[in-house]
């Protein structure tokens, strides 16, 4: 831990690499691309957070989940900030939490899918646009949509017709 009164911000990003998504907890809100800035607003810390969607039931648990972290690293002039523009897209998703929500089970957006135009989201939203998703457990891309809704609002139930396996997708925003 830093001895100064202002951590450097790199510190900083190594502290909140270590608050985990709540509905997802093998990846950090770092690693999900969900932490946008850290910077300093006089001897204030500001932290700026942008929601994965407006409607998440978790940003307020985020929230108070990084507020405790900078805290308990002994920062009490702290300022959340909610940054909606640009809005979170699931390009923002490491590689390295690419490869953790496969390890839990949980299938990754499919690379290039959220920067695609609003028409070919429509489209793969209603499932006529081909999108292949790959078993998290068995890697078959033989695999189906079960549902829109998954276990949580930001992901799909899929099932996989290899190892007839069901499993989340986390879809492409």
């Amino acid at each position: 831990m830093s001895t100064t009164l202002h951590p450097a911000p790199d510190e900083v990003w190594d502290w909140l690499s270590e608050v985990p998504d709540p509905e997802i907890p093998v990846v950090s809100v770092t690693e999900l691309g969900i932490v946008r800035d850290v910077s300093y607003d006089g001897d204030t810390l500001v932290v700026a957070v942008t929601p994965t969607y407006s409607g998440c039931p978790a940003t307020a648990v985020i929230d108070m989940m990084i507020e405790d972290k900078l805290r308990e690293k002994g920062l009490d002039n702290l300022r959340l900030e909610r940054r909606l523009s640009p809005p979170w897209s699931t390009d923002w998703v490491t590689e390295e939490a690419r490869e953790k929500l496969k390890q839990f089970g949980i299938a990754p957006p499919v690379d290039g899918t959220a920067s695609t135009g609003m028409s070919a989201k429509a489209a793969r939203l209603s499932g006529e646009s081909g999108l292949t998703v790959a078993c998290p457990r068995c890697g078959s891309k033989n695999t189906e949509r079960v549902s829109q809704f998954g276990s949580t609002p930001c992901k799909a139930a899929w099932r996989c017709k290899d190892c007839l396996e069901p499993f989340d997708y986390f879809k492409c925003i």
